[in-house]
């Protein structure tokens, strides 16, 4: 059977000799055995010990649970409750972190616009963030009854090719358009546009909003405040807030 050194065990599993002196301090690596000069000796037992808590100190667990552990009659039930314990625990911090992260690619999206519309204060940030999750909504709104509408029109396209029937392709086509002027209705009256200028929100009229240059953020229109003429961002309509 080999023996080590404080030294050389601490080698061998990567750690600092003072990190195997303070295991021994707390009673979970005790050495095997001391010379008669007072120096540690370990065993390969206390090697794989080491090892083992090396292991559970990477999966963060503390060292009063992985002395629970070493401890315990039943090491194997033990060291599953922590792990589930740890599991529940890190998971609840991802959820956490995601959240963050969530945030924080909202406040840079806002800051990107803030560029075109100044943002005075932290509540003008919020504000801007509350009317892009609205945002968001409306347009998996428009493009959930995009896709109904794209499926209904292929779908009756088909069916007039291998059938030769076109009624049923001419009353569809008519409910798609029925459909198309809806969810363009319901657009145009939960949307709203600020001038990068005065930062004033207003709705343009529906022939300027229909006929205007526009990005998927943007439409070309005239600020009814100001005057400005240009590209104005698109938000979600007060309507919206109540």
């Amino acid at each position: 059977m080999s023996q080590y050194t404080t030294g050389e065990l601490a080698k061998l599993c990567g750690v600092t000799v003072r990190t195997v002196q303070f295991y021994d301090t707390k009673g979970i690596l005790c050495p095997s055995a001391l010379t008669e000069g007072g120096r540690r000796i370990y065993s390969d037992q206390d090697l794989k010990q080491l090892r083992l808590i090396c292991l559970l100190k990477t999966m963060g667990l503390t060292l009063e649970s992985i002395k629970e552990i070493l401890v315990s009659k039943a090491p194997d039930q033990v060291l599953q409750l922590l792990l589930e314990e740890q599991l529940h625990r890190v998971e609840g911090e991802i959820a956490q972190k995601e959240e963050q992260r969530r945030r924080i690619m909202q406040v840079k999206s806002c800051l990107e616009d803030a560029k075109t519309i100044p943002a005075q204060s932290i509540q003008d940030i919020e504000q801007m963030m509350k009317e892009q999750k609205r945002l968001k909504t409306i347009h998996m709104t428009m493009l959930a009854v995009g896709l109904i509408m794209e499926v209904i029109e292929i779908g009756l396209l088909v069916w007039w090719i291998f059938t030769g029937m076109w009624a049923p392709f001419a009353v569809g086509m008519a409910a798609v358009v029925t459909l198309g002027i809806l969810v363009t209705r319901y657009y145009y009256h939960h949307t709203a546009y600020r001038c990068p200028q005065c930062r004033e929100r207003f709705r343009p009229a529906l022939k300027a909003f229909l006929f205007s240059a526009h990005t998927p953020k943007t439409r070309k229109l005239c600020c009814p405040k100001c005057g400005y003429q240009g590209f104005c961002v698109e938000t979600a309509s007060e309507t919206e807030e109540k």
